[in-house]
């Protein structure tokens, strides 16, 4: 299994990159650190240039990677989502009770993030905190159903699909479950930020986590019961 998971790569939309980073050391570390970057001062702030000058390349051997900043953030927010489906993956597999399971993937998409050492180039824990803050910039534009058409949200809607399904599965005379599962997914991260930086809205704190709040509302949502 270790042999296994050691060779795993994220797919992603090739339409996101000239040059696939996964296919180079330079690729890697363009990635690994501009995540970095962009976590430490914002996507706002953040270029190509000061992105070299951090890996000591040339700005332009970046945008022989990727054609500017707004296909990056999309391209590592493509990656995260890879990353959790992953992670869905692996969680739930195997287990018989579809309740079980339904919970098993709400805990996945709503819980802290942890560095994951398989991907020893990125630091999930960065990446986390640049989805919490910056992913919605990735589709808040007025290119949105151009990217949509070219895929560029397939990984995302995918997991929405799969824990939609999850919820027919236990549910299925319930009749939004793309609607529950997109909540949960794009709410536990609003979440998390209003925990970080807004608490006077979220009842969200030390004591109360994004999972218990979201394994509350969808176990009273669907009536569920006898899951443990």
């Amino acid at each position: 299994m270790d042999k296994l998971f050691s060779s795993l790569k994220i797919s992603i939309n090739s339409d996101l990159y000239l040059k696939d980073p996964e296919s180079s050391e330079l690729g890697k570390k363009i990635v690994g650190n501009g995540i970095l970057l962009i976590h430490q001062i914002g996507f706002e702030k953040f270029t190509f240039k000061k992105l070299g000058a951090e890996i000591n390349s040339n700005e332009s051997s970046i945008y022989r990677y990727f054609e500017n900043k707004h296909k990056f953030l999309v391209y590592i927010t493509n990656w995260y989502w890879g990353w959790k489906e992953f992670q869905l993956t692996i969680s739930t597999h195997g287990m018989g009770n579809p309740t079980q399971k339904l919970i098993k993937g709400v805990e996945v998409m709503t819980h802290p993030v942890v560095q994951d050492f398989r991907f020893e180039h990125i630091n999930e824990v960065a990446l986390n905190n640049i989805i919490i803050n910056e992913s919605s910039k990735s589709y808040l534009t007025k290119e949105v159903d151009t990217d949509n058409k070219g895929g560029y949200f397939s990984v995302y809607k995918r997991v929405v699909g799969r824990i939609a399904e999850m919820v027919n599965t236990v549910a299925p005379e319930y009749k939004f479950s793309l609607s529950l599962s997109s909540m949960i997914i794009d709410g536990a991260l609003h979440q998390h930020f209003l925990r970080d930086h807004i608490t006077s809205i979220t009842d969200c704190d030390a004591k109360i986590t994004v999972t218990d709040y979201f394994i509350d509302l969808v176990e009273k949502t669907l009536k569920l019961e006898n899951h443990d």
